[in-house]
């Protein structure tokens, strides 16, 4: 007698309202379809500047946030902002991370962790990064790929400073964006930033850019599911999904 796996139930803190519509779409993308549980957090200001990244991902945004998943039955956690991670640094990603864990009691991530791991999974080594934040902000996750010794070959920052601009870009705009910063003598594109949506333009963005493109909704859905052990081959969601390692 085959029994159907149940589906992943997967909790997401996202801050704010941009590109949270991915996931649903996602957890409906996928075989078997996932619960998703998410939660908006509450910031001062929607910046992408460090001090206003590093107030919207201390320990109490997430200890509010996580909050309001206690009792949710979820199996993993992620702490979805690219930026609002990395600005901190590894020990600042630690804490987020022990703050998840401690408070939910279930495996927490954040998407900058779930971008490391991903270029990784993809035996990738030298990326190109096509960045919606200012300069400085980019040059931050610059600096935390290093980390994991990945070589970043080309970066472009767009500029724009709010997450709301940043979700109101459509498909034709974000994959003009992809190629323009695709280079040869990377191994994939990396487009950070969970405020951009991705998740129905995944398969043309990798068509039109030749290569494994990983986006931050992308990456952060597919680390929830590593994390909580019901992560199998998808298709429709891009390379990353293909093959498990």
């Amino acid at each position: 007698m085959n029994r159907t796996a149940p589906p992943a139930r997967l909790g997401f803190l996202y801050p704010g309202h941009a590109a949270e519509d991915d996931y649903p779409l996602m957890a409906n993308m996928i075989e078997p379809p996932a619960e998703i549980n998410l939660v908006h957090t509450q910031f001062v200001e929607d910046a992408h500047t460090v001090e206003a990244l590093s107030e919207m991902g201390s320990v109490c945004r997430l200890a509010e946030g996580a909050a309001a998943l206690a009792g949710s039955g979820i199996e993993s956690v992620m702490w979805t902002s690219t930026s609002a991670s990395f600005v901190l640094g590894l020990e600042g990603i630690r804490q987020q991370i022990d703050t998840l864990e401690k408070t939910l009691g279930v495996p927490a991530s954040t998407t900058a962790m779930a971008f490391a791991r991903a270029t990784k999974s993809l035996d990738a080594t030298r990326v190109a990064i096509a960045t919606t934040y200012p300069e400085d902000v980019a040059q931050r996750f610059r600096d935390f790929l290093r980390h994991f010794d990945i070589e970043v070959e080309h970066m472009a920052s767009r500029g724009i400073v709010t997450a709301a601009e940043v979700g109101h870009l459509g498909k034709a705009d974000v994959i003009d964006f992809a190629v323009a910063n695709t280079r040869a003598e990377a191994e994939a594109l990396l487009i950070p930033d969970t405020a951009l949506h991705s998740a129905a333009w995944l398969e043309d963005l990798e068509r039109a850019c030749g290569m494994p493109v990983l986006t931050a909704n992308q990456v952060s859905f597919w680390e929830a599911l590593r994390f909580c052990g019901k992560l199998t081959p998808q298709a429709r969601m891009g390379r990353l999904f293909e093959s498990i390692p």
